[in-house]
């Protein structure tokens, strides 16, 4: 088996040669913003975790790159519209693409990412790639929707905790999840464990999503690589915020849907303000929890898997680095 570094300098190896290729192409106004996306680094969870997959079940994981790769490229594509849609300048700890060019030239270069994504799947040469293909557009398609219900709650007043943890698993959780499975029918998995597989990755997307939340209001920013407090000041309905609208007192929720209603604020004095809310109520610790209890249902699910503990521990391992990032 692999090591999670030796999958990691697999891809990253494979995705910057691609990276650089893909700069020189022409029109260069519309590859060089790829290229520059594709070499913002990240962690590569989602393609690393398919190969993860592929090789647990003894899989050839070079047979399962490019699918890996169109996993990267897919996810980097949602980035790309997100930052536009959550008005967000950074990410990664550089300039947005549509802050770096311009939001035209993101948009469009963005809808290549997309297009190309399916011409690394199309490269995969395995038996079940069919199944893999249309496991991969109904996942593109349900990250779609979760975005669309993430603008949607924006502006509803009557969100609730159910529907927040529906788009967060549309929007984040299922990628993973879809990511997970790929790679476990390209190591030709029975499909019971594909599924178990699956369900790891949505137990671990939601947690992973709900601690990314956490870290929106209580991260240092220089180490979560975005501007801290952008969902408090796009009224991003948050579990955070759902929860503290749930707990709040009347004096609370009084000021909390000041702040929501208020157009004309100074960033730093709203988020100062709710976020002191969110102390009093003790959310960080509830969200932590809450976050934790997906965690634990995430690792029951890779426990049911019949397979030598040994070869389950990269992905056990991976599972903890990823709940274990800074505050």
């Amino acid at each position: 088996m692999y090591s999670i570094q030796e999958l990691q300098e697999l891809l990253v190896e494979q995705l910057q040669q691609e990276a650089t290729q893909i700069g020189q192409t022409q029109p260069v106004n519309l590859y060089q913003p790829i290229e520059y996306t594709l070499h913002m680094g990240g962690k590569r969870l989602r393609p690393v975790m398919l190969l993860m997959a592929c090789d647990l079940f003894g899989g050839d994981v070079n047979k399962a790159l490019q699918a890996a790769l169109a996993v990267e490229v897919f996810h980097n594509f949602t980035l790309l519209h997100d930052d536009i849609m959550d008005k967000a300048e950074i990410r990664r700890n550089q300039p947005a693409v549509h802050k770096k060019y311009n939001e035209n030239v993101a948009i469009l270069s963005g809808d290549a990412m997309s297009i190309m994504a399916y011409q690394y799947l199309l490269k995969t040469a395995h038996p079940a790639i069919q199944l893999v293909a249309q496991l991969f557009s109904r996942t593109a398609m349900e990250v779609c929707e979760g975005q669309q219900y993430d603008m949607d709650f924006e502006s509803q007043s009557n969100v609730s905790i159910d529907n927040y943890l529906e788009m967060i698993r549309l929007k984040t959780a299922v990628l993973i999840a879809g990511a997970m499975k790929m790679g476990a029918l390209l190591g030709e998995a029975p499909e019971a464990d594909a599924e178990r597989l699956y369900r790891f990755g949505i137990n671990l997307g939601l947690a992973f999503q709900l601690q990314d939340d956490l870290l929106d209001v209580f991260a240092d920013q220089a180490k979560f690589g975005k501007k801290i407090g952008g969902d408090i000041l796009s009224n991003k309905k948050t579990f955070l915020l759902l929860k503290a609208l749930e707990l709040a007192s009347p004096t609370q929720r009084a000021e909390l849907e000041h702040w929501i209603n208020k157009t004309d604020f100074a960033p730093e004095e709203k988020v100062a303000a709710v976020k002191k809310i969110y102390g009093e109520l003790n959310l960080q610790e509830i969200s932590s929890q809450k976050s934790d209890d997906y965690y634990q249902a995430a690792l029951g699910e890779l426990q049911a898997i019949e397979l030598e503990n040994d070869r389950k521990q990269p992905l056990i391992l991976l599972a903890k680095t990823i709940m274990k990032r800074e505050h």
